[in-house]
């Protein structure tokens, strides 16, 4: 206790520099934590906007239907989507057909892809069908069809217009049916908003000759950090089907996954130089103190103490520093996710509301999500670079001779 309360009061000898490093490692927590937690909450948002109009926290496949998007992977789901549903955590399982064809107006024709939805199980879980009301969704056999907004104008159609889609069946033949524009939506992606054409699930599967067949079954959870508990009892259940494969949404949609993996490493390496910048200031401040009490280390050693004691010394030094570094750098560090969490970073004035990142819309409005695991971590890590940076402090003090000390002026 008396080495605590020596280190303690040998701090505050120099107390404008003591405090200028306390600000200074507190400060790069605080942000480390802030910022990550800011990242983390965009994430979360974006993979769970993303898996809803996408593949699902969770997604059954058959074969290798994800490698190469073949519509002869499809599949009858029988009791597959009653049986995930029924399973803890898992908020709605959604049947879809994706089929590749033509759309032709009287005027224009683009290439398209078909998507055969349950626009009832989709309304309130697909963020492309959130803005419209039930009147305005197709339904189950219907030929209504929900077309995005840069295709709609593309073709040169409006609301209420007919137009005729084309697309190979199963047996190799082309087929051509009428549909009428019931609805239209705009997504914020380009590639999407030229090329999204929604129709009931039953009018696609019977178009393309599978009737009752789909290619996937998209499983949205009602949290996402469940994944990993839900996953192996969709295994279990797709136990006796070997055809049929489970994924997480990761593997079926690896744009998003990579751009986020890509721009949170960028992140990493800034939070280490940053934390190795304030590393090096914690070296120069204890050894500053150390080279200011040359010839005090000195008399130390004279009368008895050992150098060991003079190395735990400076150890327990920088110990005190990290864990009051720690401390008030969390407690900011709250603060600011805090603030972050309840208004977040509007930057509607300097991006495009519908900027896209890995194929996902990205809210212009960032708001950060509770990460109390990594806020633990960096703070135990900010701890360690502490007496890691005491490292050379302490041989140099241990390698103070006491004659040669004494004579320090």
């Amino acid at each position: 206790m008396d080495l605590f309360l020596l280190a303690w009061k040998n701090l505050w000898r120099s107390r404008r520099r003591t405090l200028i490093t306390l600000a200074a490692l507190s400060f790069s927590l605080m942000l480390v934590q802030g910022f990550h937690n800011l990242s983390f909450g965009v994430y979360s948002e974006m993979i769970d906007s993303g898996v809803r109009a996408g593949t699902g926290h969770l997604v059954v496949y058959q074969q290798d239907y994800v490698a190469g998007r073949d519509e002869k992977f499809s599949f009858d789901p029988q009791k597959l989507v009653s049986q995930i549903s029924d399973l803890d955590g898992v908020e709605a399982v959604l049947p879809r057909l994706y089929l590749p064809g033509l759309a032709q107006s009287s005027r224009e024709s683009r290439g398209i892809l078909l998507t055969g939805v349950d626009p009832s199980a989709e309304h309130m879980i697909n963020p492309f069908l959130k803005n419209l009301t039930a009147e305005q969704l197709p339904t189950l056999s219907g030929r209504e069809a929900v077309l995005g907004s840069r295709l709609l104008k593309e073709l040169q159609l409006k609301p209420g217009n007919k137009f005729v889609v084309t697309l190979q069946r199963r047996d190799g033949e082309l087929v051509s049916e009428m549909f009428r524009v019931h609805s239209v939506v705009t997504t914020g992606i380009k590639n999407v908003d030229k090329s999204l054409l929604l129709v009931g699930r039953e009018r696609a599967a019977a178009m393309a000759g599978m009737p009752g067949e789909v290619h996937e079954l998209a499983v949205v959870l009602q949290d996402q950090r469940a994944d990993r508990q839900v996953f192996p009892l969709l295994q279990a259940l797709l136990h006796d089907r070997p055809q049929l494969r489970a994924l997480s949404w990761d593997e079926a949609m690896p744009n998003l996954s990579n751009a986020i993996k890509l721009d949170y490493a960028s992140q990493k390496f800034i939070f280490v130089i940053m934390l190795l910048i304030v590393t090096i200031g914690v070296i120069n401040t204890l050894l500053m103190s150390v080279m200011e009490r040359f010839r005090e280390f000195g008399v130390m050693l004279a009368v008895g103490a050992s150098t060991l004691r003079l190395r735990v010394l400076v150890f327990v030094e920088a110990f005190l520093l990290g864990v009051v570094a720690m401390l008030l750098g969390s407690i900011f560090g709250s603060l600011l996710t805090w603030y972050l969490s309840a208004v977040g970073i509007d930057l509607r004035d300097f991006i495009d509301s519908s900027l896209e990142f890995g194929g996902v819309v990205f809210d212009p409005i960032m708001r950060a999500s509770w990460d109390l695991p990594y806020m633990l971590q960096i703070a135990g890590f900010m701890l360690l670079l502490s007496l890691a940076a005491a490292v050379y402090p302490a041989i140099k003090a241990g390698r103070i001779l006491p004659a040669e000390a004494l004579r320090h002026h």
